[in-house]
């Protein structure tokens, strides 16, 4: 491959491949699960709403298969990959993507609520990823990307679980890369910036002043669409990226260095 002359056409192109989303149903998940097909592959998409699920896989189309998973139940996600495996075929690209939010200041953040988005971030990635590493060995490569975020990068007040979870992300994509980087299994991270989405929406309507000092800090001084998380993540798992490896892409309009 890596000597090989490809047409354009060829260099971003996932035929062949199948893709794992977690928390695929909604956001950004969604998008993903969408630019993927477009490049070829097939989609498996896991989350914990059944009815979301299907409303997403019968909007998607052909290629898109629904799995209902919690992503912080970690004895069963082996079996989640073998089911995947025999009904499907072999994932070949990993989205750890599911996750929960929380807004809270520090001292009204309970351990509970702490550890709950710290075992739904980092807990469901491991477990997603432990479970995969040993199928794409098996196939020979493989691409793990992690759904980091603006938080992993720079300080925001009221989110000190989520940051931590999101931060966690990154140094588990640098160790993953070099233990699994010999055996052509690449990992890297998507930081995604301030993305128009329903959350988006629901964190910013009513709240001008937030909504003007986002974007007063954004170089190009507009949100993201979430058509440009889908297709990173495909550039990041197709032969384009093929040389790619414990990276942070961030995809947020220069926000995370704008002053």
């Amino acid at each position: 491959m890596r000597d090989q002359k490809l047409s354009l056409h060829e260099a971003f192109s996932l035929s062949g491949r199948i893709a794992l989303v977690t928390g695929g149903g909604t956001g950004l998940g969604y998008a993903m699960s969408v630019a993927f097909l477009a490049a070829g592959a097939q989609v498996v998409i896991t989350g914990r709403r059944g009815d979301v699920l299907q409303q997403a896989v019968a909007t998607l189309g052909p290629g898109a298969f629904a799995f209902e998973h919690d992503v912080t139940d970690s004895p069963s996600t082996i079996g989640l990959v073998e089911r995947v495996t025999q009904e499907i075929g072999t994932p070949t690209i990993l989205v750890n993507n599911a996750g929960t939010y929380l807004k809270k200041p520090i001292c009204d953040t309970t351990h509970e609520g702490f550890c709950g988005v710290l075992d739904s971030h980092i807990g469901g990635a491991f477990s997603m990823t432990r479970a995969v590493v040993p199928a794409m060995r098996r196939e020979g490569h493989g691409s793990i990307l992690f759904i980091a975020s603006m938080t992993s990068l720079i300080g925001m007040p009221n989110v000190v679980a989520y940051s931590a979870a999101k931060a966690g992300y990154l140094g588990m994509v640098r160790a993953l890369a070099s233990e699994l980087g010999p055996e052509n299994i690449r990992v890297n991270a998507i930081a995604p910036g301030w993305i128009e989405t329903p959350m988006l929406h629901h964190a910013l309507d009513g709240e001008p002043l937030r909504k003007m000092k986002i974007l007063s800090r954004t170089p190009q001084a507009r949100f993201g669409s979430p058509w440009d998380i889908g297709w990173s993540a495909v550039y990041l798992s197709s032969p384009a990226g093929s040389f790619i490896n414990g990276a942070v892409l961030p995809v947020d309009g220069g926000a995370s260095i704008g002053f």
